[in-house]
């Protein structure tokens, strides 16, 4: 009985463990004490669950076709016992100021969880699993010296993570919404999200059908809310009886039935390692998802099927628990990723009430991103139809091929080709390099093409490579790009945006060291306050009120290039860390005058640069603004001063806010994922009352579609797809099979409009099936 790993004290254990504890008597743990038995029926299996059989904090348990597959094929006698007990059903429903909207086709099967573990004991002691419950596991460490293998699948709370939390190193985060399991005492007929507006403040229902005559009913509200409502102060069944009354259409004035669950908020769980020795996490206590996307059940059965199949294809526990880890991290993180998402959109429910109710069931139901306005519409054509109606798509126009206005400018579809700094100017003067890029990207349909950063001085440059308009040659060659566009892309525009690098100037181009400073050859930083980006990089001068004048003068004289170069638009650079930017933030400006201190005095300066540009800059084009709505960084700028610094530049004349975060602060750490910026521009496109650009990895014209449709934005700034397909916006009509006046293919490409034909991959069907 020796060995250590890592400091746990463990088994000489055979190649595939005979001695197996797992810790937690919930789905996760007893699917896999099951599995494992199956699979090796000498093996020696015992599960501790310190509660009673029945007990369960739920009622109803969503499980997904893919689900029920792994089971199928690992365990048919489980598989055969659950399709005995489930309700299935398609439909949801969503109640939004009295209307109910229904979409189809989506395809549920729930079970009730006291019975999914009833069928799980049977198994196991069918099997000869030994099942203790109410009884306590011995601690962790005795469980890993004297075990081959220690699953702990304890839950949200698990003691075993944190008894190991410097090796599994957790981090778990509480949300802002109170909610509450209950049951009703009989079935919804398709799943049911229903919102109250009550004088205390927003709250909602879940609920779905789990037996022929029963629903789980979920109610949820934000912390502010519930107090206000006096939950605080009353037992569960109390709050039962106020929620059922709060509810009372959505449950036929019939009652709520309290569990064994209380109040309590949403803890999200995320650990940088799920084992450590012989002891591995399963379920929620290596990771929980939002119940919204119904995935906490879901996720610990598919892992319980990874892991033991992970136990069967490798030679060794720990080759086995990494190989485990490394297949369902991936998975995980993308669940973890859409449970957020809706999540955080239910959290600030409030900010979409005033949609209509048809556009607002839509938003309700693409709120994760993983169900799409292209996925609805193989759904419920007909529900998704209705929406695009309500939006004002004419018939057989998709979201984002309807115009557009911006002061006098109408754009003809809603892409925009997001700015994409190249580093391939000469001087600051754009080349042959930047006609064929800009023009094809014109060419490519897309209805706004904006440059890259243009800067309006020699020290305001990133790189040497980097753009300019302080010239009247480099003025000269930005009007040969916008000619181009002009007379070869009819109806697309072309915007400029302007910006100065500030503290993050004078480094080499990306590709040969990003951030990284010049090895020579550089010239003097000046910022908002004298920080250095990185260690490594060159430390700025503070700004005197002098320099502050001659900087708004620079960025006045470029604009007014720009504006006899015949842009069409004008973009204020004030993200990503640059030197508009770096007033705006408290992480980067530390000043003590009138331009630093309380978000007013750090927004005084962008504002009077704002101000001068728009004072050249015609009246009738417009100008919008790139902000970076959070620092991703603690002190830094939160959504809250987003808003706030959206409605002030709104005030002053801005059109549009483009809507991106980070890359202020060298020690950031973004929450990445698909379109992971858009919330931002949601919520300041419904608090700030402005429209708004959503960038940020948008890559499918599903999801420009779903977002336009959904209200979260007004305009998508893609970039990449942009690099990858300069006419992502023509083949995206293709692909939709869209013709119209929301994109126009140039005469010359015509002939290419429709996607090409490729060699046939079918086969012809045999003509006979001759019986053996």
């Amino acid at each position: 009985m020796a060995g250590a790993v890592t400091g746990v004290a463990t088994r000489q254990s055979p190649p595939r463990p005979l001695h197996v504890a797992v810790v937690g008597g919930g789905p996760g743990g007893l699917y896999a004490a099951a599995l494992l038995k199956r699979l090796d029926p000498a093996r020696r299996i015992t599960v501790w669950e310190r509660n009673a059989p029945d007990d369960t904090f739920g009622f109803g348990v969503v499980l997904s076709d893919e689900t029920l597959g792994g089971i199928e094929h690992a365990d048919p006698v489980v598989y055969a016992a659950l399709s005995g007990e489930f309700v299935r059903w398609d439909d949801i429903d969503i109640v939004h100021r009295g209307v109910r909207h229904t979409c189809g086709g989506h395809g549920f099967a729930a079970l009730g969880r006291r019975r999914l573990l009833e069928i799980l004991h049977e198994r196991c002691r069918a099997l000869g699993v030994d099942l203790r419950f109410r009884t306590q596991a011995p601690h962790p460490s005795l469980l890993a010296r004297t075990h081959d293998l220690v699953i702990a699948a304890d839950g949200v709370h698990s003691t075993t993570r944190e008894t190991y939390a410097r090796e599994f190193r957790p981090t778990v985060e509480d949300h802002r919404c109170r909610y509450l399991w209950l049951a009703a005492d009989f079935a919804f007929d398709a799943f049911r999200f229903e919102i109250a507006e009550t004088e205390h403040g927003v709250t909602q229902l879940h609920g779905y059908p789990y037996a022929t005559d029963a629903s789980t009913v979920v109610v949820e509200m934000r912390d502010e809310v519930w107090r206000a409502a006096g939950f605080a102060d009353m037992d569960v069944r109390e709050s039962a009886d106020r929620c059922a009354k709060i509810f009372t259409d959505a449950l036929g004035g019939r009652p709520l039935r309290a569990g064994t669950s209380t109040w309590t908020t949403f803890r999200t769980v995320v650990n940088a390692h799920w084992s450590h020795g012989n002891v591995v996490l399963l379920g929620d206590a290596a990771h929980t998802a939002h119940f919204s996307i119904g995935s906490g059940t879901k996720l610990a059965v598919e892992d319980a099927l990874a892991l033991a199949a992970c136990l069967e294809e490798h030679p060794t526990v720990a080759e086995a628990l990494t190989a485990y880890e490394e297949e369902r991290r991936p998975v995980v993180a993308s669940t973890q990723r859409a449970a957020r998402a809706s999540l955080e959109w239910f959290e600030e429910l409030r900010l979409h009430l005033d949609q209509p109710s048809r556009r607002f069931a839509f938003n309700l139901l693409t709120r994760s991103r993983r169900v799409t306005h292209d996925n609805l519409r193989l759904r419920d054509a007909r529900f998704t139809a209705a929406v695009e109606r309500e939006f004002g798509c004419p018939p057989g126009t998709p979201p984002m091929f309807t115009p557009f206005r911006l002061r006098g400018l109408t754009l003809r579809n809603r892409v925009v080709v997001s700015p994409m700094d190249m580093y391939a100017a000469v001087d600051g003067v754009p080349g042959d390099f930047h006609l064929v890029h800009l023009g094809a990207r014109a060419l490519g349909g897309a209805g706004l093409v904006m440059t890259e950063m243009v800067c309006v001085s020699p020290q305001g440059r990133i790189t040497p490579g980097c753009a300019g308009l302080w010239s009247h040659r480099q003025a000269e060659a930005w009007r040969r790009v916008v000619t181009f566009a002009h007379r070869h892309a009819p109806g697309t525009a072309i915007g400029v945006q302007l910006g100065h690098s500030g503290r993050k100037g004078s480094t080499k181009l990306m590709w040969e060291g990003m951030d990284e400073p010049l090895d020579d050859g550089n010239w003097p930083l000046v910022a908002a306050s004298p920080l250095p980006y990185t260690p490594r990089s060159q430390t700025p001068r503070e700004l005197t009120r002098a320099q502050l004048t001659d900087l708004r003068e620079e960025f006045t004289a470029a604009a007014w290039r720009a504006a006899r170069c015949g842009f069409d638009l004008l973009e204020l650079h004030c993200a990503h860390g640059y030197l508009l930017s770096g007033f705006l933030s408290p992480l980067t400006n530390r000043r003590t005058d009138r331009y630093g201190g309380s978000l007013e005095r750090r927004l005084r300066f962008p504002l009077e640069v704002f101000d001068a540009v728009r004072s050249v800059w015609p009246e009738e084009r417009p100008m919008t603004v790139r902000i970076s709505a959070t620092d991703w960084a603690d002190g830094g700028t939160t959504a809250e001063d987003a808003v706030e610094i959206a409605r002030a530049f709104a005030a002053h004349g801005a059109d549009a806010i483009d809507v991106s975060t980070g890359q202020v602060v060298a020690g950031e750490r973004p929450a990445y994922g698909r379109s992971y910026q858009t919330p931002f521009a949601d919520r300041i496109r419904h608090e700030a009352g402005v429209p708004v650009i959503a960038v940020g990895a948008i890559s499918s014209w599903d999801d420009v579609n779903s977002l336009i449709l959904a209200g979260r934005t007004d305009l998508c700034a893609l970039a990449r797809p942009h690099l990858y397909d300069p006419h992502w916006t023509l083949h995206a009509a293709a692909e939709q099979g869209y013709e119209g006046p929301g994109v126009v293919w140039p005469a010359p490409y015509r002939a290419g409009s429709r996607r090409p034909r490729t060699g046939r991959t079918d086969a012809p069907r045999p003509r006979l099936t001759l019986g053996g």
